[in-house]
């Protein structure tokens, strides 16, 4: 398995995801509905993707 480095518009958008979470876990986002954990795995999950699929 050959790992890659992810392009630029992933890293942004796990980027976002991830600050997404972080405020949430400060009560800045209290709206949403998830665990601000889960949301912060959700964008390690996309970072961890786009460097095991080349070209994404």
């Amino acid at each position: 398995m050959n790992l890659s480095a992810p392009t630029q518009i992933v890293f942004i958008i796990s980027l976002v995801i991830a600050i997404i979470g972080i405020l949430a876990a400060l009560g800045v986002l209290a709206f949403i509905p998830l665990a601000s954990v889960w949301i912060v795995l959700i964008a390690y999950v996309v970072l961890a993707a786009g460097c095991l699929m080349r070209g994404a």
